[in-house]
Parts: C-alpha cells; structure tokens; sequence
C-alpha cells in the first residue's frame, strides 16, 4: 500500500505531504480546488506521461515522491528482479519523479533511474487507479479470461495446467513438423554436404586427446638436442661427476651416527632417508628420459603433417576434436533424418494426432470449467448490483473461439490452440430492461459505469493481488439511495484493501477511516493549495458543507454527526 505522498511545485500545489494507512481514505473539497491534481501526482508515479504543464508557475520543476510497502513475495519482485533494481528487506519502495520546465522527466525506483516504459510496468502492480473515463483493467476485453480464470479458482488454474502441459508438447511436435518440411533441392544439397563432411571426419578417424599429445611429442623430437644435453646434465649432477647423491649418502652416513647419540636426531635422518631414496629415482627416471630420446626428422615431419590435418578439420567443425567428434554424430544423425525423410514425418504426424487429441479434450476440460465459473460469477455480480440498486441489470460472460482450419477439433469445431485455452472471453451487460447485451467495454452511463466497476472489484478484491485502488470521482451520476448502497460497498472493498476516494457525495465521505480536506487559497500574488487530515469535528463541518452547501447551519451540522454515527455503525458490521 502507499504509506505517504510528496508533492513539491505541480500546478497549483506548492508543497504537500499525505500520510495513509489502512482503510478508506477520502479526499473533498470546493470544486478547482485540486483534488484531480493529487490523483494525477500519483497517475505520473505510476507511469503517466508528463508535461511542463504540470510545473508550477515559477519553479523549475515539479517533485513528486511516493512511498510504497510491500508483503514479502509480492509479484513485483519478479519485475525488480528482471530489471536489476534492489528493494529493502523490510518491503519499502520509494519511487520519485521529477518534471522540468521544459517537460523532461526523471524517474527513479529506490534511487535507481528507470524508463517511463519500466514505470508503467511497476505502477499497475502497486495501485489500480479508477476514473470515470480511463481505461481500466476490468473494462478490457483483453483482461476479462484472466479475471474468469482468476474466479474460478483452483479448479480452472488445475484444468488449465494440465491443458498446457499437452499444449507444450503440441507446439513442440508442431515446430518438428516444420522443419520437417524440406525442399527437394535444398534437401539434396544438404544430404551431398553432410555426407562429404562426414566421410571427410570419418577418413581421418581422429582419437580423443590425440592432438595434445602429438603436440608435447613434436616439441620432444623439434628439441630433443636441447632436451638430451639438459637431461644428461641434471643426471651428471646427481649420480655422475659432481657427486651429488654421494654427498647425501655422506650425509646420511654422518646422521646415522650421530642418531645413535641422540634420538631427537632420527626425525630429521628419516627426512634424509627419504631424500635419498627420492634422488635415486629421480636419477633413474632421468637417466631413463636421456637414453629414449631419439632424433628422427621424419617422424618429426609425419607429426607435423598429423597436426595439420586436424588443424583444418578445427578450422571447420570445432575447437577441439571432442567438438569436431561431435559434429560428426550431429551430422550423422541429421542425415540419417534426412535420408529417412518420409518415416520420420510419418511419425511425427502420428505422434502430433494423438496429441491433438488429447490437447482437444484437456481444451474442452477447461473451456466447462470456465463455464462453470462463469455461471456462478454472473449469479455473484448480479447480486452485487442488486445491493447498488442496479437489479434490473442482466450481466452474461460471452465466450468464442477462433476457427482455425489447421488447428484442433474440439466437438466437430477446428478451432486454433493457445497458451490459455481456445476460449476467447468477453464480459457482456444490460444496465436496463428491453436493453440487448453490450460488451461491458461500451457501457456509457456514469453512475452505471461506477456502480459496475465497484461491484466487480468489491468480488475481485480478496483474490487481487493489488491491494492499493483509487476512485477517481466514480460517484458521477449518483445520488440518493444509490449513493448510500455505494458508500457501503466502498467501505466494504475498504475493510480488506487500501482505497483511496475523491468523492462530492456526503454519503461516502461520511464512511471514511481518514478524512482530507482539500482548500485553495488565492491573494495577489499566487494561489495555494493545502491539504489537511480532518480531526471529527473538521469531519462534520466538512459533511455538513456538502450537505448544504455554501450554509452551514446548526441543523447541518447535528445531520453530519448523525451520518457519521450511522456509517460507524455500518462499517461495525462489516468488519
């Protein structure tokens, strides 16, 4: 949710800073007095597009700074995760944005500068903004499978995992299948190349680290002159004229006897022992070394020939000859396919049928279960316009499918299969009797539109993982009994989310947890807007305003206390 606001230098506002909490939060005040600014400081957190219009009179630029909490495993982890940006272990995330006067923006997540693509991305996963005339998430056709889906609850989310498993492996037998599809002249061509490449590989019948070790005995045979002077020197100088094992056997000799004096001196005599014996070996070993050195030009020549033909072989199919092994097997395999062309797609096209088939039954498995759920999530909403005073309205979730010659039979249907089913969904309504069905993306009545969408989401509101909305002013159109049954809904969503509400209906306001007064004060020179939290009695000045007006009187006032004491009341019973 968001914890607090910041806004510095935006239209008419020069500095403000709201803290929220829990709840239902209200925001009133006269008409132009800027609550469509604060809605729209948050709008630009979120991704909105900014202008210099936005600057106010005289600064050089606008600051706006949203503070956010998170629970642990929120989705927008994923996000940050692809986009390499750190949060807090204790869930906070501060976005701030800047606007220059020359309409320039600067947005910054924790501190670390972001697109206004990455924004738009971050910001519907925080907060769902509702206005009268936006385009909403729940009023596009694009969203409304999602949101049956998310309805149905386990029983869909199963039926349409299993259906994607099958659609996984369908999609992959399908892309088998085209590259299956060879041209004849393109296939002959490539099965004359495969064959000279491999008969090429096969001739020169290479052996695993068989270059390394051609390479350490061409630098023995290219210096074996150095090699054997070396060798014979190092021999000389242990067990031939410079005496160096005798030495030591000296001085083993002399430690030998002085051991028989001193015991603490066999520790250092069991070293010499060992060095002796080491030495000997060492001398034999060389020795050894020295005596199978051979000067032969031509195995030196034949070496070198070796090395270069497995160079070329490198140079074509791979680094090393465990690579160049490998291709071979590749390019075995390859023309085996293509030499068996028809038995292999034969096979396939078996495979491929019987995975359309079982991929029609678990498409038809999960198309019911949607049906299923949308059955029940009619029956739900309408009950929920029913409590809003819209009884007389007849919602209906509309499902098609997109034929597809080339695609699976479902019934008797050639229907084509997606990642999510072949159902396409759309949410139709009737607002009025004698009305026919319109998709629910063409509902033009305000205080309809508003009534709708509050229903939906008092539905959708436990299972949506957004827990922050705002309602722009959605009260447009309703007054009355209407307007009661509205704040009561709005209170519930309230009891299990953050909402946020600007609202001209006293109704509502009466129902707010925090209350904000929104004011706008001009002199000669600037006008300013405030914005206040109301302590209770700031709350029923404010409601008796809006209750009577440009006069308050005694008996508007004591009316204010007394909606106040009542949405008390209504707001007990539903926690």
């Amino acid at each position: 949710m968001i914890i607090e606001l910041s806004v510095k230098n935006m239209a008419v506002i020069k500095s403000v800073t709201l803290t929220f909490g829990k709840g239902l939060h209200v925001l009133t005040g006269e008409t132009g007095a800027g609550k469509s600014i604060l809605i729209d400081a948050i709008s630009l957190l979120l991704g909105a597009r900014a202008s210099s219009d936005f600057v106010r009179s005289g600064a050089e630029k606008t600051e706006i700074e949203g503070v956010f909490s998170i629970h642990s495993g929120h989705p927008i982890d994923e996000i940050f995760e692809e986009m390499g940006i750190m949060h807090d272990e204790d869930g906070m995330i501060v976005i701030r944005r800047e606007i220059s006067g020359q309409g320039k923006s600067i947005c910054r997540v924790n501190g670390q500068v972001v697109t206004l693509s990455m924004l738009k991305q971050i910001g519907p996963r925080l907060i769902q903004m509702h206005g009268q005339h936006e385009h909403q998430t729940l009023l596009s056709s694009e969203q409304h499978l999602h949101l049956l889906d998310q309805f149905g609850g386990e029983t869909v989310q199963s039926a349409k995992q299993a259906y994607r498993e099958v659609f996984e492996e369908y999609q992959s037998l399908m892309r088998d299948k085209r590259n299956m599809q060879f041209d004849e002249r393109e296939t002959a061509q490539r099965v004359d190349l495969l064959s000279f490449q491999l008969e090429e590989i096969t001739e020169a019948q290479l052996q695993p680290g068989e270059d390394e070790e051609l390479e350490q005995l061409r630098n023995r045979l290219m210096y074996a002159e150095k090699l054997f002077e070396n060798m014979e020197q190092a021999y000389q100088s242990i067990q031939g004229e410079e005496r160096g094992l005798e030495a030591v056997g000296r001085a083993l000799s002399l430690l030998e006897t002085a051991a028989g004096y001193d015991d603490s001196l066999k520790e250092p005599l069991d070293h010499l022992h060992q060095v002796f014996a080491q030495l000997e070996d060492t001398a034999r070993v060389i020795r050894d070394y020295r005596d199978r050195l051979e000067f032969d030009p031509e195995r030196l020549t034949e070496i070198e020939s070796r090395l270069n033909d497995i160079g070329k072989l490198k140079r074509k199919y791979g680094k090393d000859i465990d690579e160049i092994l490998q291709y071979a097997e590749n390019a075995r395999q390859e023309l085996e396919m293509l030499q068996n062309h028809e038995v292999h797609l034969e096979q396939i096209e078996q495979k491929l049928a019987k995975t359309a088939d079982l991929l029609a039954e678990k498409a038809l498995e999960l198309s019911l279960a949607r049906k299923e759920a949308a059955k029940k999530l009619e029956t739900r909403l309408m009950a929920e316009l029913k409590d809003l005073l819209m009884d007389k309205t007849r919602f209906e979730v509309k499902f098609n499918v997109r034929s597809d010659e080339q695609g699976i039979d479902v019934n008797g249907t050639r229907v084509k299969p997606m990642e999510n089913g072949t159902d396409e969904v759309e949410f139709y309504i009737s607002a009025n009797p004698g009305e026919p069905l319109r998709p629910l993306a063409r509902i033009a009545s305000g205080g309809e539109l508003s009534r709708l969408m509050l229903a939906l989401k008092s539905i959708y509101a436990d299972q949506d993982q957004v827990n922050t909305f705002i309602f722009d002013e959605i009260d447009t159109g309703i007054s009355g009994r209407a307007a009661q049954t509205v704040a009561e809904k709005m209170a519930k969503v309230a009891a299990t989310a953050q909402v946020l509400c600007v609202t001209h209906l006293p109704q509502l306001a009466s129902m707010a947890d925090h209350h904000y007064l929104i004011e706008k004060e001009t002199d000669d020179n600037e006008t300013i807007t405030s914005v206040a939290e109301l302590d209770e009695e700031g709350r029923v000045y404010e409601l008796s305003r809006m209750l009577g007006g440009a006069e308050v009187t005694e008996m508007t006032l004591n009316h204010a206390r007394e909606m106040i004491h009542m949405a008390e009341k209504v707001k007990h019973t539903i926690l």
